[in-house]
């Protein structure tokens, strides 16, 4: 589930979540011409509070240049898809990609993310660089929540941050990534 808290976003996910996450975010770094589209505003909510917009979520390369704008017209004309299987290299890990931490924060940096909110979707818009270096932020939420949580049990809450800080947002929010357990039966017995 992804929630818009309008100064920052909260993913909540599970194991499996964050795995397939971090799989379609290495897609994304390697399937410029991808538009991928992951519906989650209807998923169950994590146990606990979880106030704020629920949004889908639109992975794609910069160099598309697709206007948000036309979001809602397109995902009009989607129909119920057909499962496909994409093959990554190492989709469990991210590259091993020295990277350069000082021209993460230049001026002249084009690998940042840029995000914007249409028809309830959170476009996530970056270089293959940005998404092949932050994927693995998934990767470990599904390595390491799991085993986290019976471990803190007074204090089981696992996370990471896609933060300001780090040099990967442009023109977008900080994303809190957090592992979650437990969720309530139904997307739809918390909506009021």
């Amino acid at each position: 589930m992804l929630i818009d808290h309008d100064w920052h976003l909260d993913a909540y996910l599970d194991q499996d979540g964050a795995q397939r996450i971090g799989g379609l975010w290495m897609l994304a770094s390697r399937s410029p011409r991808s538009l991928i589209h992951l519906p989650m505003r209807t998923n169950r909510p994590p146990a606990g509070e979880t106030t704020g917009r629920r949004l889908d979520l639109v992975l794609m390369h910069h160099s598309l240049q697709f206007a948000p704008s036309r979001w809602k017209q397109v995902r009009g004309c989607l129909g119920p898809g057909r499962p496909q299987t994409v093959d990554l290299p190492q989709a469990g890990r991210t590259e091993a990609v020295p990277a350069d931490h000082q021209a993460r924060h230049h001026r002249e940096n084009r690998d940042l993310f840029h995000q914007r909110l249409h028809a309830e979707t959170l476009f996530m818009t970056g270089s293959a660089k940005v998404f092949r270096e932050t994927a693995g932020l998934f990767l470990d939420v599904a390595g390491k929540g799991p085993g986290h949580v019976p471990l803190h049990p007074n204090a089981a809450h696992f996370c990471i941050e896609l933060h300001s800080n780090d040099g990967f947002l442009g023109n977008a929010r900080e994303i809190h990534i957090e592992y979650c357990d437990q969720w309530h039966r139904s997307g739809l017995e918390q909506r009021g």
